[in-house]
């Protein structure tokens, strides 16, 4: 019975060929992020893509948060090299940017096919030229941009601080109604001080975009990090990134940095007043995408350009990127205006217009300057 049933298999398969019907595609997609990273490809994206083009089918592996998501893939990525393979498994991954200083590192991990991208033409971001230092044009494509900016209840501040230099003396005016998380509690504090270090050095495109790392320049931050410990006798401490947007809602405090994406969240959900506002003062705070990487020899490249393609096109970074996910486009948010409801933009748009994100978003530290960056908060704005 079972020697019939498989040579019926056998004749149905045979048919299937003769008619012509093409193979499935599969296209393995890693991607390190929280847990909602796999929820996105699972659940929204392969499916809309699979809609879009049948005969492929998408099957996605998390490998998890932070960097150790990302040194995963590295290191999946590094042994498919070091095996000699002539295909590798992964045909496409989404990484943080810490992982494209370890690839350049490494060398011939990816490929460089970004330019070949129908989509590419509305990229405008710098953190598709360099990341953390490293020249990465090319070979990545932003799927979303997360983006620091500083909340504030305008109830208690009609006139919200437009520059670090302003927020220093309305916080002594108003002491303990600034909250952050310091830089143990979560990235929205850590970014308020890594743009603490930009405005006062000036030196935001050598400490985040060329670099060299200068070891001797740290022992002259001790002064600006003094100011810091000052300014930090009038701010509230607040329990973490959730922590400093429940203080907001409360009326505890009356502005604090956050992540956008976060706070929007918060608002859509019922968890922030929504009269809150936001407004990202200059120089700047510091964002981060998440990078679209194809692997040198992934097998199925084609199918893994088409696959980037459809979720940097403006329709999906419209649909998915914005209204669902409350992230600020890879692409530039002006091409996104014509897909997205009205609501959507002027929600995401409405404090900080696309023109001054591309301005006013900065980049985090090169790796050797943002280690020592927290090292002298430790010692020097808590300690010293």
């Amino acid at each position: 019975m079972k020697r019939c049933a498989g040579i019926v298999g056998l004749v149905l398969f045979a048919a299937w060929v003769a008619l012509g019907v093409p193979e499935k595609v599969t296209l393995l997609y890693m991607t390190a992020g929280d847990i909602n990273m796999l929820a996105l490809a699972q659940n929204v994206l392969g499916p809309m893509f699979s809609a879009r083009y049948p005969e492929v089918e998408l099957r996605t592996v998390h490998t998890g948060p932070g960097d150790a998501g990302s040194q995963l893939i590295f290191e999946k990525l590094r042994a498919e090299k070091l095996s000699g393979k002539e295909t590798w498994d992964v045909d496409v991954a989404m990484v943080h940017q810490v992982f494209m200083s370890w690839a350049a590192a490494e060398g011939d991990l990816l490929l460089q096919y970004a330019q070949d991208l129908e989509t590419w033409q509305y990229v405008t971001s710098p953190h598709a030229k360099y990341a953390l230092g490293t020249l990465v044009e090319g070979y990545v494509m932003p799927m979303f941009h997360s983006q620091i900016a500083i909340a504030y209840n305008p109830k208690y501040v009609p006139e919200p601080p437009k520059s670090y230099e302003e927020l220093v003396e309305w916080v002594k005016a108003h002491p303990g109604k600034f909250g952050y998380n310091g830089i143990k509690g979560g990235m929205s504090g850590v970014g308020f001080v890594v743009g603490w270090v930009y405005w006062k050095t000036g030196k935001y495109e050598q400490y985040a975009i060329t670099g060299p790392y200068n070891e001797q320049e740290i022992a002259s931050w001790e002064p600006i990090f003094k100011e810091l410990k000052e300014f930090n006798k009038y701010v509230t401490i607040t329990a973490g990134n959730v922590g400093t947007l429940d203080a907001l809602n409360r009326g505890e405090i009356w502005m604090g940095p956050v992540w956008v994406d976060m706070f929007y969240t918060f608002m859509l959900t019922g968890k922030m007043d929504p009269n809150i506002r936001l407004v990202l003062p200059a120089p700047g705070l510091p964002g981060q995408p998440m990078y679209f990487v194809i692997p040198k020899k992934a097998k199925n490249i084609e199918w893994a350009k088409k696959f980037v393609e459809f979720v940097t096109s403006p329709e999906i970074q419209a649909k998915v990127i914005v209204e669902m996910y409350n992230w600020y486009p890879g692409i530039d948010g002006s091409y996104v205006k014509d897909y997205v409801s009205p609501g959507a933009y002027a929600r995401l748009y409405r404090d900080i217009a696309p023109e001054e994100l591309r301005t006013k978003g900065l980049a985090f530290a090169l790796a050797k300057y943002h280690t020592a960056i927290l090292e002298a908060y430790e010692k020097w704005a808590i300690g010293g």
